[in-house]
């Protein structure tokens, strides 16, 4: 692939994919930037290249009833002040309106479309139109740049079809993702610890990856319950991925692997709720109707004993419902556990990011990720739509 630091962009039109999926409150108003603060040195580096710069990004997802409060003006005001330069709104993304527009920007200006999900072209399951929308993005411009690593497991119009028009490349936020994931990932510094959590099965294929990479693969939240439940153990009330067949060959295999530590107690409550009454309990004790909600105390010290010896983590998904602060222990502990230790760390986004960044903990990390859902795609091996893409595209505009 190729990176911003290959292109020449003196005087060209890009189009800069981003994602800027903030949370918007009820006036619109952008309530965490996090996001768009990452991709400031894009933004500032094609600016000091004298480039016109199209910042184009998702919001939510769209439906007839939803369009207003998702529009992204509220987000190109906000991306001004934080550039101290005008950030021009344009009301849709492909058009005469929008040429019209980038025919007049000058170098250095920056100009924000529409959200990209008001198009049925951006995510339409027919190839032909996705790449027709696509190719209508690519007019708009003369180099394509992504850097929306947390959708770039999508296989989405302006992820995967602009760079099949023009010459695309990564922006610094998906090199830094790419080159800090890749190098944990086949790092040599033992132990390796991986620590996998959440709610949902699709987690299995990641874990069946990470087990060949891993001296020990610790499971906990909803899923360590589906590999609990699949051993033949009661599980009482706790919501486990429905979608997950618990009888499935490609649990029996993980199963057998003598790297997956699963927990001993955990914390059991009589109802999912802040006033909720907890107990603890091994896990081959849980009774009906009991709900498990957090891994336990036991279960917390021989994780984080683990963690304290590794040298290498990597972690994607909570240890339980750590929303309610009385079911956040374990998720708290691991977060601090890996925090303290001098280990190459990695926080794989989504819900783990969030912890670590309710916890302050941010700083003390190798890299906290910036895409939940792309994180896990590489932590199971896989290349990612819109990276393949830029491969493509490298090899097609030498």
């Amino acid at each position: 692939m190729h990176s911003l630091k290959d292109m020449d962009f003196g005087g060209k039109r890009v189009l800069l994919r981003v994602d800027f999926n903030v949370p918007l409150d009820d006036a619109g108003r952008v309530v965490n930037d996090k996001r768009i603060r990452e991709t400031l040195p894009t933004i500032n580096y094609l600016v000091s290249k004298k480039a016109k710069i199209i910042v184009l990004t998702h919001v939510g997802r769209p439906s007839g009833d939803t369009t207003e409060e998702l529009r992204t003006t509220t987000i190109s005001y906000h991306l001004s002040k934080l550039l101290h330069i005008p950030v021009k709104k344009i009301d849709d993304c492909i058009g005469a309106n929008v040429h019209k527009a980038a025919a007049a920007m000058k170098p250095g200006d920056v100009v924000m479309l529409e959200n990209v999900r008001f198009y049925d072209g951006e995510k339409n399951k027919d190839v032909k139109k996705r790449l027709e929308f696509a190719k209508q993005l690519a007019l708009l411009a003369d180099i394509y740049v992504n850097d929306a690593f947390a959708n770039s497991h999508r296989d989405h119009a302006s992820m995967t079809g602009v760079p099949q028009f023009i010459p695309g490349c990564m922006g610094f936020v998906v090199e830094q993702e790419v080159e800090k994931i890749s190098r944990a990932l086949n790092e040599e510094k033992r132990p390796f610890i991986s620590i996998v959590g959440g709610l949902k099965a699709d987690k299995l294929k990641a874990i069946k990856h990470l087990v060949k990479k891993s001296d020990k693969v610790l499971v906990g939240g909803s899923l360590a319950f589906l590999f609990l439940k699949a051993q033949g153990k009661h599980i009482g009330s706790t919501k486990i991925d429905e979608e997950c067949d618990v009888s499935s060959n490609e649990l029996k295999e993980l199963l057998k692997s003598n790297k997956i530590v699963l927990p001993t107690d955990c914390v059991l409550a009589d109802k999912f709720s802040r006033d909720a009454r907890i107990s603890v309990l091994a896990t081959h004790q849980i009774k009906n109707g009991a709900i498990a909600v957090d891994i336990g105390p036991e279960t917390i010290k021989s994780y984080t004993d683990a963690i304290k010896n590794a040298a290498t983590i990597v972690w994607n998904g909570p240890m339980g419902a750590y929303e309610i602060e009385l079911f956040a222990r374990g998720t708290n502990a691991v977060a601090h556990a890996i925090a303290s230790t001098n280990a190459t760390k990695i926080i794989g986004g989504g819900e783990s990011a969030a912890a670590v960044e309710m916890n302050k903990l941010e700083g003390k990390m190798t890299h906290v990720s910036t895409g939940g859902g792309a994180s896990l795609m590489m932590f199971q091996g896989d290349t990612l739509p819109a990276l393949a893409a830029l491969e493509e595209s490298a090899k097609k505009f030498i």
